[in-house]
C-alpha cells in the first residue's frame, strides 16, 4: 500500500533502490510549449515486469524514447543498469532490447537479410554466432517458416513479430516493449504473454507498454499508470487494489427498496443494474452481515451478497478520466 499511495502524488526523485530503469525530474517540452512528459519520477526494479499504462497521449512513448536516448529531454536524467543516459549509450544500449512504435525495416529484404543487416551493425557480438542467433531469435517469434519472404509483404503481427526478434538477437538485461502485441492476433498475442513470462523467468527486467488492461494483469507484477505526462499511480497489482474502496454487490429483484436501505445505511453511492437486478454500493466501514440484516428486516429479497473492489479497469478509469480497452 505504501508505495502505490507514495507514488499516486509522484515527486520527481523516485527512493533510491536496484533499479533497472530511473528516472528523476524527466520533462519534455516541445517547441510548441506543448509539455509532454513533466517531472517524471519512473522507477522500474531489476528483475521485474513492469506495465506501463496511460491513454493516448498521456506520455508513454514520449518516455521510451527518452529512455533509449532517441529524445533529448528538456531537463532530468535518465539511468538505465545503473547508468546515465545519453552519456552512456554505447556501453550500455547493447543491453537493452526494445520494440518502440512498430518496427521499421527495409521493405525490398527478407525478414532474416533484415536482422542480418541488423546483427552486422552491432560490433559487439561474435560473427560466429550470427547465423543460430537469428535463427533462434526467429523460431522464437514464430517467423521460421517466413524468414525468406520479403518484409513488404509481412502482415502487421509479421512486422510486429520481427521486431521483437530483432530486440532478441543477443541476450539482453532489459526489454523496453512499447505495445508489443499490435497487429497481433489472439495466437499471437498468447505467444507474445509468454514470451515476457520467459523473459522474467531468465531474469529480464521487462518494461511493457500497453493500453490493454488484461494483458498488463496476466504478464506484470507492477504497474505504473500515467496521465497529462505525469505518474498518478504506480507500485504491484495488489497495492493498487487495495487503492479501489470496496463496494458491496447485492443481487435482488427488489432493486428499489434495496437501493433505499442501503443508503439509509450511509452508502456514498447505490447504483441499480436492472439487467443483472444487482445493487452495487460503497459500504467499506459496514459489515456484510449488517448489511443482510438491513435488508431482510425491510423485507429485502436477497439472492446473494458479497464484497466486491473495484476492478483495475474502474480504478484507472478514475486516474486518469479515461477508459482503456480491456480485451486483447
Amino acid at each position: 500500500m505504501t508505495a502505490a499511495v507514495e507514488t499516486a502524488h509522484p515527486v520527481g526523485t523516485p527512493p533510491r533502490t536496484d533499479a533497472a530503469v530511473r528516472t528523476t525530474g524527466l520533462t519534455k517540452r516541445f517547441r510548441s510549449g506543448q509539455v509532454a512528459v513533466d517531472d517524471l519520477g519512473l522507477l522500474v526494479p531489476r528483475g521485474s515486469v513492469m506495465g506501463f499504462l496511460g491513454p493516448n497521449g498521456s506520455g508513454k512513448t514520449t518516455t521510451i524514447r527518452m529512455l533509449l536516448g532517441l529524445v533529448t529531454p528538456t531537463s532530468g536524467q535518465v539511468e538505465l543498469l545503473g547508468e546515465p543516459i545519453p552519456q552512456a549509450s554505447a556501453r550500455v544500449l547493447p543491453r537493452v532490447g526494445a520494440l518502440v512504435e512498430g518496427p521499421a525495416f527495409h521493405p525490398y529484404l527478407s525478414g532474416r537479410a533484415n536482422l542480418v543487416r541488423l546483427d552486422a551493425a552491432d560490433l559487439t557480438v561474435d560473427r560466429r554466432t550470427s547465423t543460430a542467433r537469428i535463427d533462434a531469435a526467429l523460431d522464437r517469434v514464430g517467423l521460421g517458416a517466413a524468414a525468406t519472404k520479403r518484409f513488404r509483404t509481412y502482415s502487421l503481427g509479421m512486422k510486429q513479430r520481427l521486431g521483437l526478434a530483432s530486440a532478441l538477437l543477443r541476450p539482453r538485461e532489459l526489454f523496453v516493449l512499447d505495445e508489443p502485441t499490435n497487429g497481433l492476433d489472439p495466437q499471437g498475442t498468447r505467444e507474445v504473454r509468454t514470451l515476457v513470462r520467459e523473459l522474467a523467468a531468465e531474469g529480464c527486467t521487462v518494461l511493457v507498454s500497453s493500453h490493454l488492461l488484461a494483458e498488463i494483469e496476466q504478464i506484470c507484477d507492477r504497474v505504473t499508470v500515467m496521465r497529462a505526462g505525469r505518474v498518478v499511480a504506480a507500485g504491484t497489482l495488489q497495492e493498487l487494489a487495495l487503492l479501489a474502496r470496496p463496494s458491496v454487490v447485492v443481487e435482488t429483484p427488489d432493486l428499489d427498496r434495496a437501493v433505499a436501505v442501503l443508503r439509509r445505511l450511509g452508502a456514498s453511492s447505490a447504483t441499480p443494474d436492472d439487467d443483472r437486478l444487482r445493487v452495487r454500493a460503497e459500504l467499506p466501514d459496514v459489515a456484510v452481515e449488517d448489511v443482510t440484516r438491513a435488508l431482510v428486516r425491510a423485507d429485502v429479497a436477497v439472492r446473494g451478497i458479497g464484497r466486491s473492489g473495484r476492478s483495475l479497469e474502474e480504478l484507472f478509469v478514475d486516474l486518469t478520466g479515461e477508459g482503456f480497452d480491456v480485451v486483447g
